[in-house]
């Protein structure tokens, strides 16, 4: 019995473990799968969840520990601006993403390597390592396609966005071009300091803290539809988004002054003031100003000044006129244009007067002041008859008596217009397609001595006047030749007794502004409606002149 005993006991001792291992062995198998599920889903979800948070902070920014590559800075580009997103940032944080998502996923299974080897240390379950071995397998198994469709798919997104973006910057900058077209600025515009034309304006952000200028303000690298200052500013790129709103400045180095109000929005119309020293230029300009800034009948003038020097100036030369005074000469070097917005006209224009020393019409050297006629396609040469010496030795002692000879101009017209051809010419300018307004200043000084007949005053008339009476017909017939259209004003730039302008401005503005044969109709129209320089002013006559038609 004792034997039988220690027998059982021993079978027992043996049995026990072996029932126990094999009842654990069933237990570890039945488990294994679920183990190994477990194990993967658990490792999937954190490798997504992981990957998406690296996505989400890389593209947002907010942890630093994943920008571990620079951002594009507005100090090492051509322009004080942010790269756009698609034009760079974009590939930098796809690479980022690429990076911290490969080391996210390796650290991830790393982990749970790690974890499953910690775990048959302490239990000695081979069958459930191995259970957990094979759910991190699955896993980065079914991960990595996953993860590697998720970075392609981002790849191309960014390369489609670059594309796209490149393509749109394409389309505004062909409709850029196109609007600068139709508004006759694909040359560029005209700077009123230098007299050059400007391609591309270097625009100045609008954020008074910074003033930095932008000099290539284009759809492009820097932003499509809108530029990203250095400052954080954002600038319209196109003229349809509004850049002509920012200050514009000429980008040639020996000038870079401001440009005229909304510079780059409007059609540019030069127009050149031609005579000699004291022809009264800058008087008969300054009428024209006063007739463009004649309210029409809805209380609005006709035209606005264009920037705050225009009309500073325009105060001084009005005060001129009240006061029937004599305007200091034109200094001699050159000198900024009038600039005046016609933004009533249809289309609307950007008007620049061109009045230059009379001294640059005589010397050859000094006719580069004339490249401004390089824009103009109407010219404004303004006749003193009183500089005529012929016309003098006609008068009587009488007439001489009447007339103040230190009002006329030093110098002949024929010798100023033939110097300011020659130099036109030597620009290109093709003055068989120009046209050319001849203002007959200082008659109201002739009428007040009795030297004008009260007959018609229309170009004709005034063209025979030349002729006969001051004989220049040479100057007549060359202009005649030169130009493809020319017509013959009598003027008188002073204010009438009611304050306003003389009524024989208003014709030769009106021809001057002209666009199109219907325009010039109008202005012939208006033109052969004024009265005899003679005649009463507006404040006697129970009649008040023809308006303007185009003003």
């Amino acid at each position: 019995m004792n034997a039988l005993e220690e027998l059982l006991t021993v079978l027992v001792d043996l049995l026990v473990p072996l029932v126990r291992f094999l009842a654990r062995l069933a237990v570890s198998v039945l488990l294994a799968p679920l183990v190994a599920a477990t194990r993967a889903l658990r490792l999937l979800e954190q490798q997504l969840r992981s990957c998406g948070r690296v996505l989400a902070d890389v593209l947002r920014r907010t942890d630093p520990q994943y920008q571990t590559l620079p951002l594009p800075r507005p100090e090492d580009e051509r322009q004080p601006a942010y790269r756009a997103y698609a034009f760079g940032p974009a590939r930098r944080d796809l690479r980022l993403v690429a990076a911290h998502g490969r080391s996210t996923h390796r650290r991830l299974t790393a982990d749970a390597l790690r974890a499953v080897t910690e775990g048959l240390r302490i239990d000695r379950n081979a069958v459930l390592a191995l259970a957990g071995y094979t759910g991190v397998a699955a896993a980065v198994l079914l991960t990595l396609p996953v993860l590697g469709g998720a970075l392609l798919a981002h790849a191309l997104a960014v390369l489609l966005l670059g594309a796209g973006a490149r393509l749109a910057a394409l389309l505004l900058a062909g409709l850029d071009r196109a609007a600068l077209t139709v508004r006759h600025l694909r040359q560029g515009v005209l700077c009123p300091h230098c007299f050059e034309r400007v391609r591309r304006p270097e625009y100045e952000c609008s954020r008074p803290t910074c003033r930095r200028r932008h000099s290539d303000l284009r759809p492009g690298r820097y932003g499509v539809l809108r530029r990203r200052c250095r400052c954080d500013e954002r600038l319209p790129t196109t003229l349809l988004a509004g850049r002509y709103r920012l200050p514009g400045y000429c980008c040639h180095a020996h000038c870079g002054r401001l440009l005229s109000t909304e510079t780059g929005r409007l059609a540019e119309h030069a127009l050149p003031l031609i005579g000699g020293r004291a022809a009264g230029k800058t008087q008969l300009m300054a009428a024209m100003l006063a007739v463009l800034q004649r309210p029409d009948p809805d209380g609005r003038a006709h035209a606005r000044f264009a920037d705050e020097e225009t009309a500073e100036r325009y105060r001084l030369q009005r005060e001129v006129l009240e006061i029937r005074g004599h305007p200091r000469s034109t200094p001699r070097a050159p000198h900024r244009a009038h600039s005046v917005l016609l933004d009533r006209d249809r289309p609307p224009r950007l008007l620049h007067l061109f009045d230059t020393a009379g001294e640059h019409f005589v010397n050859r050297e000094d006719t580069d002041a004339l490249r401004y006629a390089r824009a103009a396609r109407t010219f404004l040469f303004v006749l003193d008859p009183l500089a005529v010496p012929a016309f003098w030795d006609l008068l009587d002692p009488g007439q001489q008596a009447r007339l103040d000879r230190t009002l006329a101009s030093s110098v002949q017209p024929q010798p100023v217009f033939d110097q300011a051809v020659q130099a036109v010419i030597a620009m290109g300018v093709p003055l068989h397609r120009s046209r050319l307004a001849v203002a007959v200043s200082k008659t109201d000084l002739l009428d007040e001595a009795g030297l004008l007949a009260d007959g018609g005053r229309d170009s004709d008339r005034a063209a025979q006047w030349l002729e006969r009476e001051l004989g220049l017909g040479n100057l007549v017939q060359a202009m005649r030749n030169e130009f493809g259209e020319v017509r013959f004003f009598f003027t008188a730039a002073v204010l009438t007794e009611d304050g306003s302008v003389h009524p024989s401005i208003a014709p030769l503005l009106d021809w001057c502004l002209a666009d199109g044969r219907r325009a010039r109709a109008r202005a012939r129209a208006a033109a052969a409606a004024v009265r005899p320089l003679g005649t009463p002013s507006v404040a006697n006559s129970d009649e008040r002149p023809a308006e303007s038609a185009s003003l």
